[in-house]
């Protein structure tokens, strides 16, 4: 029996895949090499000492947590505006799916300077905001509305191809059938935007903890109140603890990919069971 090889339509694989393989070394693999050997230098003690002061431990406990309640935000604004982007029309639609990629479209340090000008004691909604007693900027409060605004497209971009996918008559059909609105939504629509969903707001998650630009000026600061994280590494650079920085940036980079790999077997997990039902 004759065996012939397989060949794609387009040709240059080999080198399409050599190029691709040399970039994605150069520009990805080689930075994070080079940070793993800076940070072993300090042994795994060292590493340990640097993350675990009290300072460090602060902006790791609130660039968590505030990241995380930016993610649950965005769970529920951003999947609301990828339906009203999908299912209805109205005047307007156009500008207002162009500003869903605008924080991904300006400097993040122009984002923090905007809200910081926003929301200080005497901005806009500022002293509006300052005889309620509530004050946002320089505040955790204010570091929870930047990283809501820069992780929003990730939800709303996830979500909206999928909606767009789900035709409205599964809709219509469960409704006529005598569904509520609530329980449309839960068993027809949740369960298919659910792994987008999850998607994105991973990705959401993984981005709002190593934001800085549009936090850095609304942030304030302020050590064990509203210090983030990233401030952390940028501090230590400014002393030239150049390990203690890495150590830093190296558990960071722990938690993305930590994150990152979650999604992927999740996914996996999904489409396994996807194909077992076909």
């Amino acid at each position: 029996m004759l065996l012939l090889k397989s060949r794609t339509v387009l040709p240059g694989f080999k080198l399409s895949l050599g190029i691709s393989v040399l970039t994605l070394s150069l520009l990805v693999l080689l930075p994070f090499v080079m940070l793993v050997i800076t940070v072993s230098g300090l042994g795994w003690q060292g590493w340990l000492k640097v993350i675990t002061e009290p300072r460090t431990l602060s902006a790791i406990w609130l660039t968590l947590r505030i990241s995380f309640y930016a993610m649950l935000a965005n769970v529920v604004f951003g999947t609301l505006v990828a339906w009203i982007l999908v299912r209805y029309q109205f005047w307007g639609k156009g500008v207002v799916n162009a500003l869903v990629d605008l924080p991904f479209a300006l400097p993040t340090a122009v984002t923090g300077v905007a809200l910081a000008t926003l929301y200080a004691p005497n901005g806009w909604l500022g002293h509006l905001l300052a005889p309620l007693n509530i004050k946002v900027a320089f505040t955790p409060i204010g570091i929870w509305v930047a990283l809501v605004v820069v992780s929003l497209p990730f939800i709303v971009r996830a979500v909206q191809p999928v909606l767009e996918e789900l035709s409205s008559e599964y809709e219509e059909a469960a409704a006529t059938l005598g569904a509520s609105r609530l329980t449309v939504v839960r068993r027809v629509v949740l369960p298919e935007i659910l792994p987008a969903l999850v998607t994105g707001a991973g990705m959401a998650f993984a981005r709002a903890t190593g934001e800085y630009g549009s936090v850095i000026f609304i942030a304030g600061n302020i050590p064990f109140k509203s210090e983030i994280l990233p401030l952390i590494i940028a501090s230590k650079f400014e002393l030239f603890d150049i390990q203690g920085a890495s150590a830093v940036a190296l558990f960071m980079l722990m938690i993305s990919f930590a994150i990152l790999f979650a999604l992927n077997i999740w996914q996996w997990r999904l489409s396994r069971r996807a194909q077992g039902r076909y």
